[in-house]
């Protein structure tokens, strides 16, 4: 069994919960903007790419209140709702797509995978990053992560 990350846009925490926090059985934030990976975690995983992205050192990225606060527990917390901040949202709503595959490179060759992941596989995933923040910045909404154990 593997763990699987949503990531996702929402106008605002409130908000966020409730794509998290479903009535009956309506599937983690369906009718939101996103896209859903395995195991791509938004606190440890993400951080050298926010670092790369964003220019701001690994320990003030650690001390914006807003990198991977949690909002919501679900399912005696196997499900839980996080925030990325709004420095990674931006920095990814303005990055030259071109610059990607590098940045990529850059993250795979960071010490947070055990295993050095496939740069492709990662590009991908900034790609669909950056396609959500671009949408999210245009809307004036927020990123946000579910993680489902």
């Amino acid at each position: 069994m593997g763990v699987i990350c949503g990531y996702f846009a929402a106008a605002d925490d409130d908000d966020a919960v409730r794509a998290v926090i479903r009535e009956g059985d309506e599937p983690t934030a369906t009718g939101y903007d996103g896209f859903d990976v395995n195991g791509m975690d938004p606190i440890l995983d993400l951080l050298p790419a926010e670092v790369i992205l964003s220019g701001r050192s690994a320990e003030t990225i650690q001390a914006d209140p807003r990198h991977g606060q949690l909002l919501a527990t679900a399912a005696e917390g196997q499900l839980v709702c996080l925030s990325l901040t709004d420095a990674l949202r931006d920095a990814l709503a303005d990055v030259d797509q071109g610059s990607l595959s590098d940045v990529a490179r850059a993250w795979a060759a960071s010490d947070v995978f055990p295993t050095p992941p496939d740069p492709d596989g990662l590009a991908e995933f900034l790609e669909q990053a950056a396609d959500l923040a671009s949408r999210a910045v245009e809307r004036g909404h927020r990123l946000y992560c579910w993680i489902c154990v």
